[in-house]
This record gives C-alpha cells, sequence and structure tokens, in this order.
C-alpha cells in the first residue's frame, strides 16, 4: 500500500521512479527538517525584526544598517561562522525620511496620502503655499511661470484616470499555469536580437522627453518652488514609490518632492482646473548620510567536514534592502527572514554539511543588483570579460528567493535542464506542500542573475504571487502584517531541504555552457 501511494504521488507530479531512483533523497533528514521549520520555526520573529524594529531600508540608509547589524549578531548567536558585513564597492549617500506631513487647507482640510520621493530633501520647516498648475511641453512654456512659483506647490496636469480591477488583488498559481511552465521547452541560445537603432523615433521621443524633465526639474528648483507633487502609481491608498533623484554622492540638488496617492493628487487637480484655491501646508524632513559611501552584504557560513568537498560552497540568499515607503515586508525581508531560517533550521538539527552552507543577504540590489554583482565580481569573475577566478569552479549553486510571501511551488532552472531530474526527486517529498514544478526557463531582475552571468548555477525559487505586484511591491502597503506565516515555513523547509542534499550529493549541480562576453563597444 505503501509503495502504491509513493507511486501516485510521483505520478501525480510528473516524476517518474526511474527518476527518483536516480537522485538519493534522503528521507530521515526531511523529515527532521519539515519538523523543524514547520512545527517550530522562528522565521516570523525574524522577519518582525528585519521589518517593524529595523524600519525601511533603503540603500545605504540607518535602517538598512540597524538590520544588518542585527542579522549578523543574529546568525552568529545560531553558530554560524565568518558571520559579518563585507563591502563589496562604493554605493554613495544613504537617506532617510525624517518627517513627512502635508495636508490640504483650503478649501476644507484634508490630511492626503504621500510619499517623499527618495534622495529628494525636505521642506526646511513647515511650508504654506497655493497650489499652482504648471503646464510645460517644451522649455519655452516654462517662460510664463517665471518669478511666479516661489514657495508655491506645483503639481502637474495628466490626463490619467484611475481604474479598477476586475481581478483579485490576491492571487496562487492555479494547476493549469505550473503545468504550462512545467511544459516551457528552452529557447535557443543566442537568438536573434532586434537591432538598437539609436535614430528611431522612439529613442528620439524618449530623449526628448528625458531633456525636458531635466529642465524642467532644473527650472523648479531655480525658481525656489516650496514643493512638488507627483502622481504615485496606484489605487485605493495605496502609493508605489521611486527615486526622485540620484544617490551619488556628487548628484546636483533637486526641488522637494513627493509621490502622492492617485485619489489625493487627482482631488487637487480637478479643485486647481476648475479655479478653486486649493492651498497646503506640508513638514518634511529628510536627512542623507555621507559619512560611509560604501556598499556591505551580510555573510554567514556552516562550515563544511568533509575533507574532499569542505572546499566547495552553496550559497542561498536574498536581499535585505528595500524601499522606503513601508518596511519592505514581501520585498524583500520575506526572502531574507526564509534563507536565515533555512540556515537555523539546518544548524539546529545538528547538520554537519560536507559542503560549505554560505548565506548572503544582499544590498543595493534595488539599484540594480549591485550587492550580488559586486559579490561575483570579487569572488567569482568578470561578465564583461568572463575571466574567471578560482573560486568560480568551487561555488556548486547559489539559490535566491525575492518574489514575495507567497509558498514555494518550484523552481526556475535558469535554461540548466540538466538540473531539472535532480530538482523534480528533491521536491517530491514537498508535493502535500504545493511544491512540484521545475521549469526550463527562467524569471528575471534578481539576485540569481548576477551567479547566472559568469556561468554558475543560480536558481530563483517559483513563489505564489499573492498580492505582491498589485498591492505591496515597493508600495507603501508592504508592512508585516502582509507577510503569510505558513507560506514562509513552507519555503525555509524547503530551501534547507535543498541545501542538505546540494551539500550530501556525490557530484556538484550540472552548469550550462559559459556565458559568451558580450563585444566591446566600438571605438569612438
Amino acid at each position: 500500500m505503501k509503495l502504491k501511494l509513493l507511486y501516485t504521488c510521483l505520478a501525480l507530479t510528473g516524476i517518474t521512479a526511474s527518476a527518483l531512483a536516480q537522485e538519493t533523497v534522503d528521507q530521515a533528514a526531511v523529515q527532521k527538517i519539515r519538523e523543524e521549520g514547520l512545527n517550530h520555526s522562528k522565521v516570523m520573529e525574524t522577519a518582525f525584526y528585519l521589518t517593524d524594529v529595523a524600519g525601511p531600508r533603503l540603500a545605504g540608509s540607518p535602517g538598512l544598517k540597524r538590520a544588518q547589524d542585527w542579522a549578523v549578531k543574529t546568525l552568529a548567536s545560531w553558530g554560524m561562522v565568518n558571520s559579518k558585513l563585507e563591502p563589496w564597492g562604493k554605493f554613495g549617500k544613504g537617506w532617510e525620511v525624517q518627517k513627512n506631513y502635508a495636508a490640504i487647507t483650503v478649501p476644507y482640510y484634508h490630511a492626503i496620502i504621500a510619499i517623499p520621493k527618495a534622495w529628494t530633501p525636505g521642506t526646511n520647516g513647515l511650508i504654506k503655499g497655493d497650489v499652482v498648475l504648471v503646464k510645460a511641453d517644451t522649455t519655452t512654456d516654462l517662460d510664463q511661470y517665471k518669478g511666479k512659483l516661489a514657495g508655491k506647490i506645483v503639481i502637474m496636469d495628466t490626463q490619467a484616470k484611475l481604474t479598477r480591477s476586475k481581478n483579485p488583488d490576491l492571487s496562487r498559481y492555479t494547476d493549469e499555469e505550473l503545468t504550462k511552465m512545467s511544459a516551457a521547452t528552452m529557447a535557443p541560445a543566442g537568438g536573434p536580437r532586434r537591432a538598437f537603432d539609436p535614430n528611431s523615433p522612439q529613442m528620439a521621443a524618449r530623449r526628448k522627453a528625458l531633456a525636458m524633465r531635466i529642465a524642467l526639474n532644473k527650472f523648479l528648483l531655480d525658481e525656489k518652488v516650496g514643493l512638488i507633487l507627483a502622481q504615485g502609481r496606484g489605487t485605493d491608498g495605496t502609493t508605489f514609490t521611486t527615486n526622485g533623484a540620484s544617490y551619488a554622492d556628487t548628484a546636483k540638488t533637486v526641488a522637494p518632492e513627493l509621490e502622492t496617492s492617485g485619489e489625493d493628487y487627482l482631488r487637487i487637480l480637478r479643485l486647481v482646473k476648475a479655479g478653486q484655491k486649493v492651498s497646503m501646508e506640508a513638514d518634511i524632513k529628510t536627512e542623507f548620510f555621507a559619512n560611509d559611501l560604501q556598499g556591505y552584504n551580510v555573510v554567514a557560513e556552516i562550515p563544511g567536514t568533509d575533507k574532499k568537498l569542505k572546499e566547495q560552497v552553496i550559497m542561498i540568499g536574498g536581499h535585505l534592502d528595500s524601499w522606503h515607503g513601508a518596511t519592505g515586508a514581501t520585498d524583500n525581508a520575506a526572502g531574507s527572514a526564509v534563507m536565515m531560517e533555512a540556515m537555523r533550521i539546518l544548524k539546529t538539527i545538528g547538520y554537519k554539511p560536507k559542503r560549505t552552507i554560505r548565506i548572503a543577504l544582499w544590498s543595493s540590489e534595488e539599484q540594480g543588483l549591485f550587492g550580488s554583482r559586486g559579490y561575483v565580481a570579487a569572488h567569482f569573475g568578470d561578465p564583461r570579460t568572463m575571466q574567471l577566478k578560482p573560486e568560480q569552479a568551487k561555488l556548486d549553486a547559489y539559490y535566491n528567493l525575492d518574489n514575495g510571501t507567497g509558498k514555494i511551488r518550484g523552481i526556475y532552472l535558469q535554461g540548466d535542464s540538466a538540473a531539472g531530474p535532480i530538482f523534480k526527486a528533491w521536491l517530491a517529498p514537498f508535493a502535500d506542500l504545493g511544491a512540484t514544478t521545475v521549469t526550463v526557463s527562467n524569471t528575471g531582475g534578481t539576485d540569481h542573475q548576477s551567479f547566472d552571468a559568469v556561468g554558475l548555477p543560480g536558481f530563483q525559487f517559483i513563489q505564489d504571487g499573492m498580492d505582491y505586484n498589485t498591492r505591496t511591491h515597493h508600495s507603501n502597503q508592504d508592512t508585516y502584517d502582509r507577510l503569510s506565516e505558513d507560506d514562509l515555513k513552507q519555503a525555509a523547509t524547503i530551501v534547507a531541504s535543498f541545501v542538505y542534499h546540494t551539500s550530501e550529493r556525490k557530484d556538484m549541480i550540472p552548469r550550462k555552457a559559459l556565458p559568451t562576453p558580450p563585444p566591446a563597444a566600438p571605438a569612438r
């Protein structure tokens, strides 16, 4: 009966008995990991410290430093070795919001939902002023506003309207969607690329729009406007945050700017366009931090014990930095907490790994994967030249988590089809937890790509979307209360099992062919 049930589970997950037989799965270890990860989890406690206690974790900010210091100390207290902050290179200025108040006062009082754009200055105390509509398609259109905007609060015209979605905010993958992902085939490597035409109408339009934006920002700064209102993306009080200036230590000063909820922005705009007087008051304080321009990653290890294999390394990670509109719970305290929990699980069950297991919590992912790219360049090689370092040959695999709070449903192979049967076997014990899918395709935009760029097996897990893209990603809603405890427990348990089996495996995870370095830029 037990054998029949096993074969039934394998059939449901698309795994053949022969595939399982080819890859060892330590069921006793899986059971220990499940018991600790599902019934004695500390993942939510970790997430609490990374969000509510540390606060927003914008790159270079005091909040990120608080979270990093806590993670280093906590990993060491759990028995990890070499727990430290490792610099990856120059980032730039840190920044944080220290006060944020803005309200309509005429024709009536209404406190608005608005977030200072990152790396923009404050108002230097409480300001009061009328809201002025600025309409300008060209730089010459700005002439009419010269000498009229000092101390004013500026709003731009827009034709945008808020639309309601008929789809639910929160969703999970359907069986049909996962089946389609499993059936994906790998696209041929080095396929045709669309030629870049710098003289195309699209590029000309982009250059024109960028030039106008730069000219407008300079004009408003020179005119000494009190505050700029920008329409934030989002509805129903959700506002997605962005940056309004560069973090570079050489960046030019800009005017104060608030990313305003769609509802509040459009209300103010309608009133002003109808000729109604609108007055506002605002008190915004932000601070820049330039005493240390370096960026840092958190790293820690469980050392390997096998004489032949301990020099080989398995890495897991996720980015610890966030945006500033909330506390970065789903992006990406969730992934960081899960990876820390996976390390705790393995240490708690007394596992002595054959290979060294290393966790890395990256910084400045949101600005361009800077933390992981800097680490890869320092340890493994340069993707621009494909000149590799000795450590590149010793990294077994890198596993990443950075798609919100949803449970793991499987794994993206990043085109590494040879790893497919291995991962299918390792997922089999977690079919009851909803994790069965292996797809040869890839998801982009996060730190596993830094490893893949130098020919290393770098993988991102498939996660249920939940309300990540609709409500929490980079928004003022990305708080602890958006985390799904059961999903994070499941994810940490699966990650710990993957790491265990990677360490125990006789051979390293198969690798794809090395990428071809990009062609050198033509000489000018």
